[in-house]
């Protein structure tokens, strides 16, 4: 199994190898092994997709070498990829056996029992009427502390530059009450913190208990009364859905964790607008400051598009503006990619690819400045960390702040799954260093 792109995809791909499991199946890194070959794809950027049929390309040499030894070897492609391509990729690379949508991933046994009994080049990517969560198996032991759980997917804001409305389809909302039942199934099994997903997450609206919509401030307080559950976070969220009442779930609720991401993707109004994003570079910047008077300690991210078609050299300006004022903790950016399908794709304007080029330089320069400084920050501070897994060096563990800040620091290996108190020795260009209290 690989996994490109976004976290959702990662808890899409633990989901297909627990009903992979049932089957009998068991995972294995090496491709050469692999009875089943599964690709679980982005269709953010292009890049993203061209990685796939690369991939595709080695898959093809290991089946054939495989056959050779009398091998039987199946080939997937899953996820926005396949939910966009459908046959096209059948027709580009005929190695595949299957095309699998994100939404039909539950049918995955059936779709492989048809192809041992010899059908081909099967492409499986409607939107079916049944609940695929509600069709899947229980939840394996998690391999870590941490888990993620999908709370919601697809999007209705139609973004000019995206894809998901086409891949993920319309919002759609999972019942709390199946929510906190996998929750508690996570946390008795050891998960300490749980990350809510959604394509739109902060457009949750499941339905409760007492079968009305609920927000997401809502199923935050559901979850946080589980027992052992320490931390709650979500992604990815728009500034369209950020509620007074999620507001103030960050002033309010402990296991909460001040760490949001806000994508805002540009800082020119006039290229809002063309992106419909719906909102306005003013409208962001008081946003959050209502999101920081209700939590000062708040740690922001976002997403940052440069080269929208149109964008000028003062838009760009206004977006740089933008960062410094804001004072993100970290950004991603990303220079823009147009995809098939997206009104943004046939827009005039497509600024050239140097220029683009030149302007991600610049802001990830700023990006990367803000970052030292917010790291900076705590050194000499004390913080509360999730001890999670082993680090590189012998002896060391790797855990999280609240701030989703990677922290080293030197205990046991039987200390994961704890939260310690670590005061902050030393902030390296992408993580902190520091001692647990109370150590030798």
């Amino acid at each position: 199994m690989k996994t490109f792109g976004c976290q959702m995809n990662v808890y899409d791909s633990e989901r297909m190898s627990e009903a992979l499991a049932a089957e009998g199946y068991v995972e294995t890194s090496e491709p050469a092994e692999a009875d089943l070959a599964i690709l679980n794809t982005c269709h953010i950027r292009e890049k993203a997709a061209e990685k796939v049929y690369s991939d595709l390309g080695r898959l093809r040499d290991i089946k054939r070498e495989r056959a050779r030894d009398g091998k039987e070897t199946l080939i997937t492609v899953a996820g926005c990829v396949a939910q966009a391509e459908g046959d096209e990729i059948v027709r580009r690379a005929p190695v595949v056996d299957l095309v699998l949508g994100p939404q039909s991933y539950h049918r995955l046994p059936e779709l492989l029992a048809r192809m041992r009994r010899g059908e081909t080049s099967i492409v499986e990517t409607a939107f079916p009427d049944e609940d695929k969560f509600q069709a899947l198996p229980d939840r394996r032991p998690p391999r870590a502390v941490s888990a993620f759980l999908t709370v919601q997917e697809g999007c209705d804001k139609f973004c000019t530059f995206c894809v998901v409305p086409y891949t993920r389809g319309m919002e759609y909302s999972r019942p709390v009450a199946a929510l906190v039942a996998e929750a508690r199934r996570l946390v008795e099994r050891g998960v300490r913190e749980i990350t809510l997903l959604g394509q739109n997450v902060n457009g949750y609206h499941g339905d409760g208990p007492d079968g009305a919509p609920t927000a997401l401030a809502g199923l935050i307080r559901h979850l946080a009364e589980i027992e052992g559950l320490s931390r709650i976070r979500y992604t990815t969220s728009h500034p369209r859905d950020m509620s007074d009442d999620l507001i103030q779930a960050h002033r309010d609720e402990e296991k909460l964790m001040p760490y949001l991401h806000l994508p805002f993707q540009a800082g020119a109004d006039r290229v809002l607008a063309a992106m419909n994003r719906k909102h306005t570079a003013g409208e962001y910047l008081d946003l959050i400051g209502r999101i920081r008077e209700a939590r000062p300690d708040i740690a922001l991210s976002t997403d940052i598009i440069v080269g929208f078609p149109g964008e000028s050299d003062a838009d760009f300006e206004e977006t740089l503006k933008l960062v410094e004022e804001a004072r993100f903790a970290h950004a991603f950016s990303f220079k823009y990619s147009p995809r098939p399908g997206t009104p943004a794709a046939t827009m005039d304007e497509q600024v050239p690819e140097d220029v683009k080029r030149e302007r991600l330089a610049r802001l990830q320069d700023t990006i990367d400045a803000g970052y030292r400084r917010f790291n900076g920050q705590f050194v000499g501070q004390t913080l509360p960390v999730l001890l999670e897994k082993t680090g590189r060096y012998e002896g060391q563990l790797v855990g999280r702040s609240p701030y989703l800040q990677l922290v080293h620091a030197d205990a046991d290996p039987a200390r994961v799954g704890e939260i310690v108190e670590v005061e902050i020795r030393s902030a390296g260009a992408n993580s902190l260093s520091g001692v647990i209290c109370g150590s030798a």
